[in-house]
């Protein structure tokens, strides 16, 4: 029996996600900030929730104690919380509201990785599964805390892999998948500019990433080789995972899939 972790469980990835890792046998253990109907579905599934304001430092440490205590050694462990918030031009913004979001998007997910890391399993390849976001690979207005921590969390992927190479690091772009995080930029309408209107375009169309393939996507990870996918950014909708001839390139192309400049 191998043990995952779910930060954020009761999320819309985070939820299938926990429904698949039971289905492979795993024991799941996972967060939630709010109740919901789907907290109470995974429970009665006996996954192992806590509730946790991952903003919160107290809140934060005492879990990270806990989980110690409770998952003696894991195999994978996810971090899917995330806010697009604050949205706007940096001039108009709260600075509180966007270091907070820096935080919540990237550093509590290193502080969480860091206190948990020693109880990884030894035995076989570990798996740590970040979540990247729109604007790693373009300019989107307004996004900027939201987008700074993606681009941070691809590259500590990397580099954590580098540290600790018995583990697999390893970020996802999900894409646009149908979940609750679409309502901070429609609460923000003016202020999220053009990115408000994709994102009625994808409610009003029904144009998302369907999250089975995410899941599918994050199977694929646990059962790949740590030198075809750790330290790697993956994007579910553009990339061919789950293909033989991918598998053969990004073992024979270390910078594949990387943070790099072009040409040097």
């Amino acid at each position: 029996m191998k043990n995952a972790i779910v930060f954020s469980a009761s999320s819309g990835i985070g939820y299938v996600l926990c429904l698949r890792l039971l289905q492979e046998d795993y024991t799941v253990y996972g967060t939630y900030n709010n109740y919901s109907k789907d907290v109470d579905k995974l429970k009665s599934l006996d996954v192992k929730l806590y509730k946790c304001n991952l903003l919160v430092d107290e809140e934060l440490d005492k879990l990270i104690s806990q989980l110690k205590k409770d998952v003696i050694v894991w195999n994978s462990l996810y971090l899917l919380q995330a806010t697009m918030n604050p949205i706007g031009c940096l001039i108009d913004l709260d600075m509180k509201l966007w270091e907070e979001s820096i935080k919540l998007n990237f550093i509590n997910q290193i502080k969480i990785i860091q206190g948990l890391l020693e109880s990884r399993s030894k035995d076989m390849t570990s798996n740590v599964v970040t979540f990247a976001g729109g604007g790693t690979n373009s300019a989107v207005k307004n996004f900027s805390a939201y987008t700074v921590s993606k681009i941070a969390l691809i590259k500590m992927m990397e580099l954590l892999y580098e540290e600790y190479n018995d583990t697999k690091f390893t970020c996802i772009g999900p894409g646009w998948v149908d979940t609750k995080i679409h309502n901070e930029t429609i609460l923000a309408k003016e202020s999220a500019e053009e990115a408000y209107i994709q994102t009625v375009k994808h409610i009003e169309n029904n144009i998302f990433t369907p999250v089975d393939d995410v899941v599918n996507c994050i199977m694929w990870l646990e059962n790949s080789s740590k030198e075809e996918v750790s330290g790697r950014n993956f994007s579910v909708a553009y990339d061919e995972w789950d293909s033989e001839l991918l598998s053969k390139n990004l073992v024979s192309d270390p910078d594949m899939y990387k943070l790099r400049r072009k040409g040097n």
